[in-house]
């Protein structure tokens, strides 16, 4: 139960990994099928977000809906929700009386700000989580205002953490017996991965601020611009890669200049040294930087542009890169394969996001609702079915 990105993106993940996963969705369907890119089926992103799921249409602000839905989480192993808090004890979803009737029911709860402290019941996007959680603050140029990553980050590593969190309670019931309540913060979980930000600031005062591509702990890392107009990040911060480095780029001296001799030094003076290095790599092709440092044996990259990723053989090699059809009709999408990898059991992209209330009709005869029902609650607007085609209903009449 769950709309847009986080608690979408976390049950892709585990339907990713082989979960049946059922998406509850409001009338009208998901809001994320109207965001970016909208082909006439629908938006792409939204394809993508809902793979692996099955889609019932559910209005859960009444209570023939509602009841349905408790329905379901009888039968359910893992409930995700990313509502705002309080919004699922309104609708008579309380976690604490859906686990009595299925006591080994996990609920993942996810919002901005978690289910407790005072600003419990604020709104909360990933934007608020990156800002909140000090992600903002220091990702960008110093001389510029704080910058958003190009994605919504935030609310993905709260799908992460919400993943994680399932995956640990389904592990603990096998122990005993019991379900859990997860609960996730958007603003917690982008604060989580701010490294040593905090003890040097309770330790020092110290307080990070923006440093653009350069890596703070360590020196050589940066991005730097190529012959022909394209970038490559370098991570020659290792005391033996920077003497490859170093005779890679022709200047072995540089190894013992006493500016650059240990990462201490060369986190001094870092300007210079990438002065030395940009004045290298604007002499050279990308393919030229890239291959003689493969060679070295130094961590080094392009800054791909999606056109890039969908060339690449490596992306190829593992899979990254799906070609499957789109639905009804879209034509051949490209779309990210699953991560992680498994030996025994690969994961699947076993289909693409489809019609809100696709499943509807089947999954709730599965829990006990017969031709009546179904008809009754479709009439008063408590349930969507997906648009029939002919060729659905053909389907269904030979079923």
């Amino acid at each position: 139960m769950g709309t847009l990105i986080a608690g979408p993106f976390a049950t892709r993940l585990l339907a990713d990994m082989g979960a049946r996963v059922i998406k509850i969705e409001p009338p009208g369907g998901d809001p994320l099928r109207t965001w970016g890119m909208v082909a006439d089926q629908g938006s792409l992103w939204s394809m993508v977000q809902s793979r692996n799921k099955e889609s019932i249409v559910i209005d859960l602000r009444v209570a023939e809906g509602q009841e349905l839905a408790r329905r379901l989480a009888a039968t359910a192993d893992i409930l995700v929700e990313n509502f705002r808090p309080g919004r699922l004890e309104s609708w008579n979803l309380d976690p604490t009386i859906l686990r009595k009737e299925n006591p080994k029911l996990i609920v993942v709860r996810i919002s901005g700000y978690g289910q407790s402290g005072p600003y419990r019941d604020r709104p909360g996007y990933g934007s608020t989580g990156e800002a909140m959680g000090g992600l903002r603050f220091i990702t960008g140029f110093p001389d510029r205002p704080p910058l958003k990553v190009g994605i919504s980050l935030g609310d993905a590593i709260a799908a992460l953490y919400a993943t994680i969190g399932a995956l640990a309670a389904v592990h603990r019931r096998d122990v005993s017996g019991r379900g859990e309540v997860v609960d996730v913060a958007l603003y917690e979980s982008v604060f989580s991965l701010l490294e040593a930000i905090l003890p040097e600031y309770g330790y020092a005062s110290a307080i990070r601020q923006r440093r653009g591509n350069a890596l703070l702990g360590s020196a050589p890392s940066n991005i730097y611009p190529t012959g022909d107009d394209r970038w490559i990040t370098i991570g020659a911060n290792g005391e033996s890669i920077f003497r490859r480095f170093t005779a890679a780029l022709g200047r072995p001296e540089l190894a013992t200049d006493p500016r650059f001799s240990d990462n201490q030094s060369r986190r001094a003076n870092a300007a210079a040294l990438d002065t030395l290095i940009e004045s290298w790599t604007r002499q050279h092709t990308l393919g030229e930087i890239w291959e003689t440092l493969v060679q070295a044996e130094v961590p080094s990259a392009p800054v791909y542009s999606i056109a890039d990723i969908a060339s690449d053989p490596q992306y190829e090699a593992r899979d990254m890169i799906l070609r499957l059809l789109g639905p009804d009709g879209v034509g051949e999408l490209l779309v990210p394969g699953v991560v992680p990898k498994f030996a025994d059991e690969p994961s699947s992209v076993r289909w693409l996001g489809r019609a809100a209330g696709a499943d509807s009709d089947r999954v709730l005869r599965e829990i006990g609702l017969d031709d009546a029902d179904i008809d009754r609650l479709e009439r008063a607007s408590v349930i969507q079915l997906a648009p029939t085609t002919p060729a659905a209903a053909t389907a269904r009449a030979l079923e």
